[in-house]
């Protein structure tokens, strides 16, 4: 793992934000006008999605994917001016909050700068015709790490937005060489210390395929090399066939469990329920206590967890990533409490979350138990991945503790506890 990480990365809130699609306005201003709800929630760290050029040729939709990227060095007009940005990210840091903003560098779009000024740096297939090595993405091209005057290229683009921004989530990652990152990594550390890196890895089944076909796609474990934090693709169709029914609750707190094991000590995963790219969890989660208990358990795993801008609404809608598609801040429910509630019990009780021993273990066939201890202290969650009411049996001594979440009494007897169906979480 990136030798400076800090554990201290896994009791932070990350919030992602489709700039172009943030409120019926979108772009920077309706961001900056929205900082103090979003602080209020326990944001730690603001995601900005890509915030370049779109490219115009083989555009999907009418707008084009904000990840075909015609200008690493350039922002979006549709967004806001250059100025506009740094105010942004000036507004962020004085709400004593961080902002990350998206790298993609796997591709651009098919009428890129870098391909006019330099086409050698471009992958090419056995006819000489460009495109991707690894999937039909119609709307961009693979950029060729062979050629090392790529490397230097991309690196300075990082120091240029680093003068802004606190950190970096890095598109497709796995499929850029290990050794760039490597690279940039300690690069960047001379340059700005203390830079978050953020991966989004691939789940197993991509990472197969790629591999099947001849071509380099990092794991994890190689991931954590270069970066502070790793997407939680890993096990996220396990939590989907779990929540489905299609998966036992036994067999998925093993997986989780495993997470524990076979990745370095200070590993930081990035949970979430929910991202751009997968479905809403309001979509495959029904109903108000199924996803109050869902959202909370996702937030106590170990590990930094995102909101996806619209999942405090329980919104269910997808945004486009090709058309205008405004994320609605309000919906059926507003989860702002629950989130808020838990993020100020992980930013209070940082040290059982960042250092403690962590278990994961099934109390039956519906309810989970997370617990972490560090000396003396121990904090336990009980979440209901499908619905459930009774008594379930806990690893605590017989007495009357609290719910942290709701301030009531809870009654442990006979080592039991009689669970209403909402979450319960006590400290001991």
């Amino acid at each position: 793992m990136a030798k400076n990480t800090s554990v201290a990365l896994r009791n932070k809130m990350i919030y992602s934000i489709f700039p172009r699609n943030y409120t019926d306005n979108g772009g920077f201003n309706a961001i900056k006008n929205d900082l103090s709800r979003i602080k209020d929630l326990g944001t730690d760290i603001v995601w900005l999605m890509p915030i370049y050029p779109v490219g115009q040729k083989n555009r999907k939709g009418s707008l084009g994917s904000p990840y075909a990227i015609s200008d690493y060095r350039a922002i979006n007009p549709e967004l806001g001016t250059m100025s506009d940005f740094v105010e942004l990210c000036n507004a962020i840091h004085d709400q004593g909050m961080k902002v990350i903003i998206d790298i993609v560098y796997n591709h651009t779009s098919p009428d890129s700068e870098l391909l006019s000024a330099h086409p050698d740096w471009f992958y090419h297939h056995s006819d000489g015709s460009l495109g991707n090595r690894v999937a039909d993405w119609s709307d961009i091209i693979d950029l060729d790490y062979q050629n090392h005057d790529l490397w230097q290229y991309q690196i300075d683009t990082l120091k240029k937005w680093a003068q802004y921004v606190d950190g970096f989530r890095c598109d497709v990652a796995p499929l850029v060489p290990l050794d760039f990152w490597l690279n940039a990594r300690e690069s960047l550390e001379e340059y700005k210390p203390g830079l978050i890196w953020l991966a989004e890895s691939n789940d197993p089944e991509f990472i197969k395929h790629v591999r099947d076909a001849g071509f380099d796609d990092l794991s994890d474990s190689e991931l954590y090399q270069a970066f502070d934090m790793v997407y939680d693709y890993d096990v996220l169709d396990d939590l989907h066939a779990t929540v489905a029914g299609n998966r036992s609750l036994g067999e998925f707190s093993r997986i989780l469990q495993r997470q524990d094991i076979i990745y370095p000590k200070n590993y930081v995963k990035m949970r979430f329920l929910e991202n751009h790219d997968v479905p809403r969890a309001a979509d495959y989660i029904s109903g108000d206590r199924a996803l109050r208990n869902m959202l909370a358990f996702s937030l106590f795993e170990k590990g930094s967890s995102l909101i996806y801008a619209g999942e405090e609404f329980g919104n269910e809608h997808t945004p486009s990533l090709f058309d205008k598609d405004p994320v609605q801040l309000s919906g059926r429910y507003d989860f702002s409490d629950l989130i808020k509630g838990m993020m100020d019990l992980k930013h209070g009780q940082a040290d059982l979350f960042t250092k403690g021993a962590y278990d994961v273990v099934d109390t039956n066939d519906n309810v989970v138990q997370l617990s972490y201890k560090y000396h003396n202290h121990q904090i336990v969650g009980y979440f209901a991945i499908h619905p459930f009411k009774g008594t379930i049996k806990v690893n605590m001594e017989n007495g009357l503790y609290e719910n942290c979440l709701t301030n009531s009494a809870i009654n442990v007897e006979n080592h039991e506890l009689v669970f209403d169906g909402e979450p319960v979480i006590i400290i001991s």
